[in-house]
């Protein structure tokens, strides 16, 4: 979905890129913004997580890694609550 020059995505469904399903499943938005050279990607829920892409979907694929990996540190330094 398009929307003032920014690009959503479907909601992430976490469980299944961290290994299963545990009934602990949340789904992130991914917003993609275009500009004049490459996408950028972030999650309203998740500050301090982006990633960019020469491509949409390039943009895409390397903020699922991204929200993945930053939950992980999330878990390793006790913060909770990200995957209820």
């Amino acid at each position: 979905m398009r929307m003032n020059g920014m690009i959503f995505s479907e909601p992430v469904k976490i469980a299944e890129m961290i290994g299963g399903d545990s009934g602990n499943t949340k789904k992130y938005r991914i917003v993609i913004e275009e500009s004049e050279t490459n996408f950028s990607a972030y999650s309203p829920d998740l500050p301090g997580c982006v990633a960019t892409g020469i491509t949409r979907k390039e943009a895409e694929e390397q903020m699922r890694e991204a929200i993945a990996f930053h939950l992980e540190g999330l878990e390793e330094d006790g913060v909770t609550g990200f995957l209820i």
